[in-house]
């Protein structure tokens, strides 16, 4: 037993060493790469979102800019239909007045019609009268 303590004293001196030597370096190392894997990790992830988040406003100046525009496109269209309503209605007035103007001389020209027929129908009897009457008659006589 006792030719198994140098044995012992090598092995116990190996492992002391090894956890010295070669385990704390291993782990200071790996625990070094960890760090900067994750705050490279970390760093990335808040990359994503500030670019989400610029995204996200970027995509709502986009909405807010569509929405202007159609606003926009509306209120041209009621512009112009208002415009075109009124010159319709412009249009409509300018014609009724002219109908009526045109119905005021009709009027106008069947009253003077009727006018000159009455007056031509004095004449025109007196002319038939004559023209049947035997000549040694007056036609006022016969008229009456």
């Amino acid at each position: 037993m006792l030719g198994s303590v140098p044995t012992m004293i090598l092995f116990i001196l190996t492992v002391v060493l090894y956890g010295l030597l070669v385990r704390r370096p291993l782990d200071r190392t790996l625990a070094e790469r960890r760090a900067r894997t994750s705050g490279a990790v970390e760093q990335a992830r808040g990359a994503i979102s500030a670019a989400e988040a610029e995204t996200q406003v970027y995509e709502d100046k986009l909405r807010a800019a569509r929405a202007d525009v159609i606003a926009a496109r509306e209120h041209l269209l009621k512009q112009w239909q208002a415009e075109r309503d009124k010159a319709l209605e412009q249009v409509r007035s300018e014609a009724q007045e002219k109908v009526r103007g045109a119905r005021k001389q009709i009027e106008d020209s069947t009253i003077m019609a009727r006018q000159q027929i009455e007056s031509a129908t004095d004449m025109l009897s007196e002319q038939i009268l004559r023209a049947v009457l035997p000549q040694g008659v007056n036609v006022q006589e016969a008229s009456q």
